[in-house]
């Protein structure tokens, strides 16, 4: 018997809500004091499939010298037409359907890495079971929000909050 399987936003923001800066920079975040890898690699074994926007998956080229989801089925929303890679299948298609086909086969969770874009298209739509947001401890001032405007509003539960050095993670489930 299948169960569904939860999506879940996992993310890093600034104390004032961005996820980078204007320019797509997330250079503020490697300034921030944490404990060993922060609860990544706890967290990295709950999820099997990974999902991002286009211009998530170009940054994660340019940044690591190697695909950092080997291992995990990637799928990329993109808007225009491109073909598969060894690390990633590319999806144009309707968001929901896709993903609630996705939730119902065998597996663990689904984790939305980025972009904000996508996450926009996944709260509008109350896809997003699970929220794990780190905030560092960074004003930016400006830059690209975590949630845009007029999203609907959602219930959520926070089931936990973690302390690594100066970066707080904080668990919420959505209520339904």
């Amino acid at each position: 018997m299948t169960s569904k399987r939860k999506i879940v936003l996992y993310i890093a923001a600034s104390l004032d809500g961005f996820i980078a800066r204007e320019d797509g920079s997330i250079d503020w975040l490697e300034a921030a004091e944490g404990e060993g890898d922060n609860g990544y690699s706890a967290f990295y074994d709950t999820v099997d499939t990974i999902i991002m926007g286009n211009k998530t998956y170009q940054h994660t080229k340019v940044l690591a010298d190697e695909f950092p989801y080997r291992g995990k089925k990637c799928y990329v929303f993109s808007r225009q037409n491109q073909t598969d890679d060894d690390h990633v299948q590319f999806i144009n298609e309707d968001i929901p359907s896709f993903i609630h086909k996705l939730k119902e086969q065998d597996g663990l969770k689904i984790w939305i890495v980025g972009g904000a874009d996508l996450l926009d298209a996944f709260l509008k739509e109350k896809l997003v079971d699970e929220f794990v947001v780190a905030i560092i401890p960074a004003i930016l001032g400006n830059g690209i929000p975590l949630f845009k405007e007029n999203n609907p509003e959602l219930k959520l539960k926070l089931t936990k909050m973690k302390q690594y050095g100066q970066i707080a993670i904080l668990n919420y489930k959505k209520i339904d």
